[in-house]
């Protein structure tokens, strides 16, 4: 099962094996033997290609919640015997401040060496359905104070007002505080419509009764940093993360948006590591 994934997912015999680390006629092998026994081809191979058929199409998602049981049994057991063991699989937004993430990730590693550990980066929106679907057991969000993430676990860590940021030749620059009227006769820098890190500014204009014109979107926050300290526009930011950044000049808002900070797991039990890395921020199961 792990070889068949290897290919689908690298479409390359050669690549999987590799990435299984045997060799490549082995791999073929094992595979080979697997689709005698199932009575159908799993792959299509061809010179210049590899690909999945229907049959195989049809195996992959059951192979892989195959393997992530044998994961879990394998560390539950590890568990029963005080060992936490496993991979742990973490989402966040790039402007989490609520919690020292590496900290945390360096803490937990010290406790429990014999865990993995796999950090991705996302929007809002889309952890929280990864959470709800379980392809990750644990994610940092920040949405509107007005939002709750639905359909997961969660417990909010922090609630802080949004400050807005320009470069330091920006003729709001030597302001101290602005207001959001002000501030609708800018060009922005934001992140993409609909998604959850936008929606807290875009409802704040809204409310206010103003419009704005967002003249770049920009999927990483990161860089959305690095326009506004460009001199492309102006930007309404969390102070934690603004407090990293180097550049730019930070103005208080007077009627500000707020965002809150959550961590967020799934509705069922956690495996070990989860349960184990949840401890760790003071969440325990009643």
């Amino acid at each position: 099962m792990r070889y068949v994934i290897a290919v689908a997912e690298t479409n390359s015999f050669t690549r999987a094996a590799q990435r299984c680390l045997v060799v490549q006629s082995a791999l073929s092998h094992q595979i080979g033997r697997l689709e005698k026994e199932l009575g159908a081809r799993l792959f299509e191979r061809t010179s210049r290609r590899v690909r999945l058929t229907p049959a195989g199409a049809a195996f992959l998602p059951a192979a892989r919640q195959c393997l992530d049981a044998a994961e879990r049994a394998a560390t539950e057991v590890a568990a029963a015997v005080g060992e936490v063991r496993g991979l742990l699989k973490v989402g966040l937004i790039p402007t989490v401040a609520a919690v020292d993430i590496p900290a945390v990730l360096g803490e937990f590693h010290q406790r429990h060496p014999k865990a993995r550990i796999s950090l991705s980066v996302g929007a809002s929106d889309e952890l929280v359905e990864q959470v709800r679907q379980g392809e990750i057991e644990v994610a940092f969000l920040g949405i509107p104070v007005t939002a709750h993430p639905r359909g997961v676990m969660a417990r909010e860590l922090a609630r802080e007002r949004l400050v807005a940021v320009v470069s330091p030749d920006h003729p709001l620059a030597g302001e101290s505080s602005v207001d959001l009227r002000r501030l609708a006769s800018e060009v922005f820098v934001d992140l993409p419509a609909k998604t959850a890190g936008r929606a807290q500014s875009d409802l704040a204009f809204a409310a206010a009764g103003l419009t704005r014109e967002v003249a770049f979107e920009v999927t990483n926050a990161d860089y959305l940093a690095r326009l506004v300290a460009a001199g492309l526009g102006v930007a309404l930011l969390p102070p934690r993360y603004v407090a990293g950044l180097t550049g730019m000049v930070t103005i208080e808002v007077t009627d500000a948006p707020s965002r809150a900070e959550y961590v967020i797991w799934g509705r069922e039990s956690p495996h070990p590591a989860a349960a184990a890395f949840l401890e760790l921020l003071g969440i325990t199961e009643d």
